[in-house]
């Protein structure tokens, strides 16, 4: 299969635009950007579409997708008995880095969302994602446009590494703004839980849902045979090649660690560049958590460009857009962590 690339250059803006649409129409899957990473779209009401991706993938089949809109209208399509609170949470987050499972209504087919009864949905903030939707006049079904379990993609190059010659297009934009993929809570269950941590913080959700719970899963590996709600729960994912190490420390603690062991990559922060003396990747200011959530999933990609055997990456606080970032990590280090 042949990878189209379509351009956004202004004088092929729009006509890029209706090749993507035209495409998802007929069934087929297309790399969009979103603020958060790249997204693998297709159909969102097309099965056969929504296979393509799991395949393009490599996905298991239990792992949900997320449903991306353009306007409120499609959210009342595909979600039905929707909580006053998540209505709420829509106003004040979209578009944005924000998803929300709901019960589904019967014009989402099963496969999307894992056979569960639910759906999880957003509205991007990206306008050129958005202007795909609109254009082709159909939700999208898009999980991250990279192979299971590798390192989230934030430029085209990232998709076209792991997936050109087995989707049709991918849309040539620029860096995601964000860097993770988005926050994800749970209105189904009576008291809203917090899925997947994201762009929109823990205390942001807070101001407006005071009750809400924050899943397990969220900074620990689920049970074995559990049923997962949201992208990002069960599996191990964002991994490099590497054999990858989250370690909780200070600056001193941590440098000390990683200059003992001249076998790894470090992925630290600005803070420790100076202290560091082994290889290493810095992925952000340990100050302002929005440069690590911008950066982290480049700094995994790095490592293996660097053929890195092992990485030791500087844990991040678990608070703000830390805890997005740290939840990516431990999962990225199939939940080792090694506390100094």
């Amino acid at each position: 299969m042949y990878t189209e690339r379509l351009s956004l250059k202004p004088n092929e803006y729009e006509k890029s635009i209706a090749r993507a649409s035209e495409l998802l129409r007929n069934g087929g899957v297309v790399a969009v950007p979103t603020e958060t990473v790249y997204g693998l779209a297709a159909s969102a009401y097309c099965e056969d579409a929504v296979k393509k991706v799991f395949k393009a993938k490599g996905r298991p089949q239990d792992n949900p997708l997320i449903v991306h809109i353009a306007d409120m209208d499609m959210l009342f399509e595909i979600a039905e008995d929707i909580p006053e609170n998540a209505l709420i949470c829509a106003e004040k987050f979209w578009p944005g880095p924000f998803t929300m499972v709901l019960k589904r209504t019967d014009i989402i087919p099963s496969g999307v969302s894992a056979g569960l009864d639910t759906v999880a949905v957003r509205m991007p903030s990206d306008p050129v994602c958005r202007d795909i939707i609109r254009k082709s006049g159909i939700p999208l079904a898009a999980p991250s446009a990279n192979l299971s379990g590798k390192p989230s993609p934030t430029e085209p190059s990232h998709v076209l590494c792991d997936l050109d010659g087995k989707i049709d297009a991918v849309v040539i934009s620029g860096s995601c703004d964000v860097g993770v993929e988005s926050t994800v809570v749970s209105f189904t269950g009576g008291t809203p839980s917090l899925l997947r941590p994201g762009g929109v913080t823990l205390e942001q959700l807070r101001e407006i849902l005071p009750d809400i719970t924050v899943d397990s899963a969220v900074l620990s590996e689920p049970e074995k045979g559990a049923k997962v709600a949201s992208p990002g729960m069960k599996y191990k994912h964002y991994a490099p090649k590497a054999d990858t190490y989250l370690v909780e420390a200070d600056g001193e603690k941590y440098a000390e660690f990683v200059n003992g062991r001249n076998n790894g990559v470090a992925i630290c922060f600005t803070e420790d560049s100076d202290t560091v003396k082994v290889k290493k990747i810095v992925y952000g200011s340990r100050q302002n958590e929005a440069t690590l959530a911008h950066s982290v999933f480049d700094a995994l990609r790095e490592a293996d460009a660097l053929g890195a055997e092992t990485v030791y990456v500087h844990a991040p606080s678990k608070t703000g857009v830390g805890l997005a970032v740290y939840n990516r990590l431990i999962r990225a280090a199939a939940f080792r962590v090694i506390k100094l």
